[in-house]
């Protein structure tokens, strides 16, 4: 199980991740070159941030003791995009108490909702589209019903809200999956070269089928946490892959340059008479 973020409480009575996690995908021998016509772009990565998290509302007079809350657990974009364009479908692992504790949901926005008593932890398994990533990214979420102070009477106007932050990072990524999403604000790119030529970008089967795959007029957006640095996390994950990128542009051009000292050093020799 990976290591989850600690939780520190936000200001708005929710609960956010106490730090930021950066989960970076590693290449497989499965998930190599082998596309034709599919190249890997060498020293670039693809950032992409996403908040998990669940909401929960005390049912009040219509609870009973084995639904007293409804809630619901999801993954959406850190500034409310819409993640269909790397994500296909998140599966949800419930605890073995429900029925049909396994959901998949096949397109934006990626949630369930349910009523119980109970708090577990759920497992949340991103699958990507085939030219992002041929690996899945497993999760996990504690599903929290009470709030941290219980000794008021309990509400059924505000919810409990817990959310983490993670950044999911590509590293050489297949030059469709760069060229199909530079443009789209769920993700943070760097620029390449102005004499790169990228192919044209392909589009993938079934995105934005059903419409819009973004949160911002979601329902339960209002109580979405303010990840007020977030823009900010933006700015400087986008600075820091253009500073990895300068880096390694130096360090191929002192190669270059050691070369071709090595090159003109006289070689060693010996006359004898």
């Amino acid at each position: 199980m990976p290591p989850t973020a600690g939780e520190t409480l936000a200001e708005d009575g929710g609960q956010a991740s106490g730090q930021q996690r950066v989960i970076k995908i590693g290449k497989t021998p499965a998930d190599g070159d082998k596309k034709a016509g599919n190249r890997r772009l060498k020293d670039v990565e693809i950032c992409v941030p996403i908040v998990s998290g669940t909401i929960a509302f005390y049912l009040g007079r219509k609870a009973s003791e084995s639904q007293s809350h409804k809630w619901t657990v999801y993954v959406r974009g850190a500034t409310n995009e819409d993640l269909g364009v790397v994500i296909k479908r998140v599966v949800f692992h419930l605890h073995p108490s429900f029925n049909s504790p396994t959901r998949v949901v096949e397109s934006p926005p990626f949630q369930l909702s349910e009523c119980g008593w109970g708090e577990f932890e759920i497992g949340i398994s991103l699958f990507f589209h085939n030219d992002v990533c041929e690996k899945q990214i497993d999760l996990y979420h504690n599903l929290k019903l009470y709030p941290e102070d219980e000794s008021g009477p309990r509400s059924t106007k505000k919810p409990v809200v817990v959310e983490s932050y993670n950044e999911i990072v590509f590293p050489d990524p297949y030059e469709a999956f760069f060229a199909r999403v530079q443009n789209h604000p769920c993700v943070v790119v760097p620029r390449l070269r102005a004499d790169f030529n990228l192919l044209a970008p392909v589009p993938v089967e079934n995105i934005n089928e059903k419409g819009r795959g973004d949160t911002k007029d979601h329902p339960l957006s209002q109580w979405f946490l303010n990840f007020s640095e977030a823009d900010e996390l933006l700015k400087l994950a986008a600075a820091r892959q253009q500073v990895q990128t300068h880096i390694i542009k130096l360090r191929r051009q002192l190669s270059v340059i050691d070369g071709m000292t090595q090159s003109l050093k006289p070689a060693s020799s010996y006359e004898y008479p």
